[in-house]
């Protein structure tokens, strides 16, 4: 395990219901957690998306995966 710091998404992402009808976005843009982890998983690396979205930064990317490993580590498992 290495000392890296994991990044305070919060800084990064915002909701408000009227961007996106209150979707997780990068702040500053319409982009949404949902589109970057969309674009990872159709095979993009992170250079295309920085590439291909200049607005982007690489805490940015990394603001979405630490945002989504926190809601699935809150989400209550129904039974």
């Amino acid at each position: 395990m290495n000392n890296k710091q994991i990044i305070d998404y919060k800084l990064h992402i915002e909701i408000n219901p009227e961007i996106r009808f209150g979707k997780p976005c990068i702040i500053n843009t319409r982009i949404s957690v949902y589109d970057v982890l969309g674009w990872f998983a159709s095979g993009m690396s992170q250079e295309e998306i920085l590439e291909d979205f200049p607005q982007l930064t690489k805490e940015n990317i990394l603001a979405c995966f630490a945002y989504s490993a926190d809601r699935e580590r809150r989400l209550k498992i129904a039974v």
